[in-house]
């Protein structure tokens, strides 16, 4: 099979071939504990909203269509993959228990990781996705390359505004043989960190509480926002 480098100036025709997604106020924290937390939903489809019409200005397949309301976004109907994509530029703790590495130094090279469902802990190889039909050799090498980009464009934009992209975390999905981005750029799968540490500031990783949330969410604003 050979993959089409889609974009979206070929949208569907019909409105049923688009479903909205709605984001809530609540969120589970790394205890899976859930949350809630007052215009998180707003916030979240915002940040989406952001992303999904930022990455279209460098034609990467996005299912958004458009913003139908504070917290719902309208997507394509798309097949979404059992499997989400985690990109890893700077250590985490996972890495440096295994390596001989500080948790927080810059990678050489990112990391690339699946993980089968929703949770940290389901991490599964490419051949376990290819093994269990979760998608194709042709699609999953075709998906690795929209990370990479992915991972370029959204490193690049953090670094202009003084920060950094730690991790990031992608979801696909098919629709009529071609593959979207899906999301997911909420707080919790988006990962930054300013360039100069700052104690002040929420760590992505260490986030617990509504209050944590908050500020680290508002920190997120800002920088979209160039603030």
């Amino acid at each position: 099979m050979t993959l089409k480098e889609n974009n979206n100036s070929d949208p569907p025709e019909t409105v049923q071939e688009y479903k909205p997604i709605e984001f809530y106020d609540y969120f589970y924290n790394q205890k899976n504990k859930k949350n809630n937390l007052k215009n998180y939903g707003e916030k979240s489809a915002h940040l989406n909203n952001f992303f999904f019409d930022y990455f279209k200005g460098y034609n990467i397949p996005v299912a958004f269509e458009k913003k139908e309301s504070k917290k719902k976004l309208q997507l394509l109907k798309t097949d979404e993959f059992p499997f989400r994509v985690t990109i890893i530029n700077n250590a985490d703790s996972r890495t440096a228990k295994l390596f001989p590495i500080k948790a927080g130094t810059p990678l050489q090279l990112p990391i690339i990781e699946y993980h089968y469902g929703d949770s940290r802990d389901s991490l599964v190889t490419e051949s376990h996705i290819i093994s269990f039909n979760l998608c194709t050799y042709d699609e999953l090498k075709f998906i690795n390359r929209l990370c990479s980009k992915l991972n370029a464009i959204v490193k690049s934009f953090f670094e202009r505004r003084n920060a950094v992209l730690v991790e990031l975390t992608c979801i696909f999905g098919k629709f009529d043989s071609k593959i979207y981005l899906v999301g997911d750029f909420s707080p919790l799968c988006l990962k930054v960190i300013d360039i100069e540490y700052d104690a002040k500031k929420p760590d992505p990783y260490k986030i617990e509480t509504s209050v944590q949330m908050r500020k680290y969410t508002d920190y997120l604003f800002k920088l979209i926002n160039g603030e």
